[in-house]
């Protein structure tokens, strides 16, 4: 096999680049402008693939994600050509676009993302659609990736995002950040998802997951400036900072991860935590409470020189209120462990056995339960599907040492 040339190389290299940390801005740059979703995301694959013969060629432009934009527009132009589409509209809508974006090339690409959020987030739509809506078209998740979030088939997962697009082109659902009158509909799908996406980047790791966590951060921000004055929304992005403050510190130099409480403190950010505990502190003093403050919280308790377990397992029971959701037990019986009760957190984990049997951190659970209680055979079993189901390389290193700890 004749190996790649170096400026093939390079174009290959930018390309992934760009998808990884521009692909939510483009995609809702093009959803915008097309007000078709799949057509968006098929144009935007050909412009990418487009990309690697042309800027292997001729080099990288000089604004790669105007160029990917440009391009992204032809092709869903060739596209409604192609199907012979009757919608006028549609086609003149995106030769528009197209003349727009080839003025100039370096022009900044206006930021859609919030907007694309809230169209997603219509009342119009289940909430899981919703959210797995987003999840697909703002942060490039693919359909498999989409699903595991919500511990659903792939083909079940497909066809609710099908259906969701189907509905949004039908009912003419605007594209746009609605009015004050209609958050009440929305805000919670709206926390929910940019609490996932960072929760997508996080899973990834603190090397391969940055840019997901700050494009979760950085919506939050936006999310605050539009609603000052809303406890949930500064309960979010208290979340979001106190949690990211963290992440130099997850991983051991042996490359393993750690726990809160055995990290070091030094490789935290200090400024982004006290940010994070402001945004709480006012969400708290608003007397309004809602899941994402408890979630807050509970990150803000694990920051303490010694968590306090009986608060946090406290929490948890209360967030349960809110979120009765299997893995917000797993997180309850967990700490329950914490505040001295294995026993009891055993008891917790036995009904959600079936419900979180793909579930990897529910294995992990299990094993250190059934390790602290006097099980080791049945900790080793457990630990073996831990170990297998765990895709982070740094949480394979912290089971694999707890596996090898018990003899």
């Amino acid at each position: 096999m004749t190996p790649a040339a170096p400026s093939a190389i390079a174009a290959i290299q930018a390309v992934e680049t760009v998808m990884r940390q521009d692909r939510g801005r483009l995609t809702a740059a093009l959803i915008a402008r097309l007000r078709d979703f799949q057509l968006a995301e098929d144009a935007l694959q050909e412009a990418a693939l487009s990309a690697l013969t042309h800027w292997g060629r001729s080099g990288l432009p000089a604004s790669p994600q105007g160029w990917l934009l440009k391009v992204a527009l032809r092709k869903a132009i060739d596209r409604l050509r192609q199907a012979g589409r009757e919608d006028r509209k549609a086609l003149d809508q995106a030769v528009l676009a197209r003349d727009e974006a080839d003025e100039d090339d370096t022009h900044p690409i206006p930021d859609d993302r919030l907007r694309l959020i809230f169209t997603c987030c219509h009342p119009a739509l289940e909430e899981k659609s919703r959210i797995a809506l987003t999840l697909r078209s703002l942060c490039g998740l693919t359909t498999a990736q989409v699903a595991a979030v919500f511990l659903d088939p792939e083909p079940t997962m497909g066809q609710r995002l099908s259906r969701a697009k189907a509905k949004i082109a039908a009912a003419g659902i605007p594209f746009a950040v609605p009015g004050p009158e209609d958050w009440p509909d929305r805000l919670n799908s709206v926390l929910t998802v940019v609490y996932l996406i960072f929760t997508a980047g996080y899973a990834q790791g603190p090397r391969t997951g940055t840019d997901l966590c700050a494009e979760a951060v950085f919506l939050a921000g936006l999310l605050v400036t539009l609603a000052p004055d809303q406890a949930e929304v500064e309960g979010c992005i208290a979340l979001l900072l106190i949690t990211q403050a963290r992440a130099r510190a997850r991983i051991s130099p042996e490359g393993a991860t750690l726990p809160p409480a055995d990290q070091d403190r030094s490789l935290w950010d200090a400024a982004m935590l006290t940010e994070g505990q402001g945004h709480l502190d006012r969400a708290i003093a608003r007397r309004s409470p809602g899941p994402f403050q408890i979630k807050a919280a509970i990150a803000s308790l694990h920051c303490g020189i010694a968590p306090d377990w009986p608060q946090i397992a406290a929490l948890y029971g209360r967030l349960l209120d809110y979120e009765p959701t299997a893995i917000v037990r797993l997180n309850h019986a967990v700490a329950v462990a914490e505040a001295g009760h294995p026993d009891l957190a055993l008891q917790h984990l036995a009904p959600l056995a079936e419900t979180l049997s793909d579930y990897q951190p529910f294995h992990a659970a299990r094993a250190d339960l059934l390790a602290r209680t006097g099980r080791p055979d049945q900790a080793r079993a457990a630990y073996a599907l831990a170990i297998a189901g765990a895709s982070a390389p740094s949480d394979r290193a912290f089971l694999q040492a707890r596996l090898d700890a018990l003899g």
